[in-house]
């Protein structure tokens, strides 16, 4: 066998180193306290950053391309527009001059009537271009022609003559009618006139009377509150020297007790010192008996309240010590159970203890 140096491949080399390389820097990323308890990859968001600026930058391109493009579009729709109206303006003005120049009037073939009706001096052909079959009017033709235009002017003159009066008979009916119109109106605005002022007058009369009614009422009136003022003031005094002359004000005690056994209450001054003395001393012996039987309800319940608060005691500290016994049990029963259960797991279950190889075997990549 020959021996035979072959160049050395190293592309698998390089992909496993590189394969390597992102495993390490994927487990320090991953593993790395900062960013497992902070919760921020920087250089992620920095990317995204990135890609939503390139993104709004592209948008925006995208909206100025679109801006310069519609500027275009109305820019050449507006030269599109601007032709076709010269375009347009170009076929009328050629349609005139076709018209102008191969249509007139006078090459038609009603041209000798039109140019008839329009007045013939415009359309007169000279007299040397004619024929004899050009001949309009002949000799000895239309003899009695002079004499018809002047009955026509007459005619016509007495026709004129005719629309003038009526013209003018109409212009004096309706003068007439006018002048009367106005008659009519000034009579109208004279009785107009002669009413408003007899209703004034009506109505001054109605307010005179009435101001001479009010007056006569205001003095009546007057004259009623005087005599009631006076009538008024007479009884005040009256009354007034009656109650200064009376027992109301003199305070006479003895003017109560002429009631024949009952005492005058619109007279009566009240008690005497005797027997407000006397009440006053009716009501501290009352106030005294009340309290004293106050008292003693007091004492009586305050008694029963500390008999009741003592059995109380006495059935609450029962209740606590059978409790008491009852969670001693309770719980001596939980430890035996709790025992018996450590000594299955320790004795039992868990007899194959995990070293410390075990627990080293795990976050060792980041797979």
């Amino acid at each position: 066998m020959f021996a035979m140096d072959f160049p050395v491949d190293g592309s698998r080399e390089k992909a496993v180193e590189g394969r390597r390389a992102a495993e390490a820097e994927r487990k320090a990323r991953i593993f790395s306290t900062r960013s497992r308890v902070m919760g921020v990859d920087l250089s992620t968001l920095d990317q995204q950053v990135e890609e939503r600026q390139l993104q709004r930058d592209a948008e925006r391109q995208r909206e100025k391309a679109f801006g310069h493009l519609r500027s275009s579009q109305d820019r050449a729709q507006l030269e599109q527009d601007r032709e076709e109206q010269e375009n347009l303006s170009a076929i009328n003005s050629d349609l005139a001059q076709y018209w102008a120049t191969h249509q007139r009037v006078e090459d038609s073939r009603d041209a000798d009537l039109i140019c008839y009706q329009q007045g013939a001096s415009k359309f007169t052909i000279p007299e040397d271009e004619l024929g004899p079959s050009s001949m309009q009017v002949f000799l000895g033709e239309d003899a009695e022609a002079s004499q018809r235009r002047r009955e026509q002017i007459v005619t016509t003159e007495r026709e004129l003559q005719a629309q003038k009066e009526d013209a003018e008979t109409r212009r004096t009916k309706e003068r007439r009618i006018e002048d009367l119109v106005m008659k009519t109106l000034v009579h109208q605005d004279l009785r107009a006139v002669e009413l408003e002022a007899q209703e004034e007058e009506c109505r001054r009369a109605v307010r005179m009377a009435l101001s001479n009614y009010n007056h006569a009422l205001a003095a009546e009136r007057t004259e009623t509150l005087r005599e009631q003022h006076r009538k008024d003031e007479g009884q005040s005094l009256a009354e007034m020297g009656h109650m200064v002359t009376s027992d109301i004000l003199t305070e006479c005690p003895e003017a109560a007790e002429r009631g024949q056994g009952r005492v005058l209450t619109d007279r009566w001054r009240g008690m005497t010192p005797q027997q407000l003395s006397a009440i006053y001393r009716e009501r501290e012996e009352q106030r005294l008996r009340r309290q004293r039987a106050r008292e003693a309800a007091w004492d009586l319940e305050q008694m029963s309240l500390a008999r009741r608060g003592e059995e109380v005691e006495r059935k609450e500290r029962e209740l606590q010590r059978d409790r008491k016994i009852e969670l001693d049990q309770y719980n001596m029963r939980l430890a035996r159970e709790q025992q018996a259960h450590q000594e299955y797991l320790d004795k039992k279950l868990y007899t194959n203890k995990p070293s410390g190889d075990y627990f080293n075997q795990f976050n060792t990549t980041s797979r």
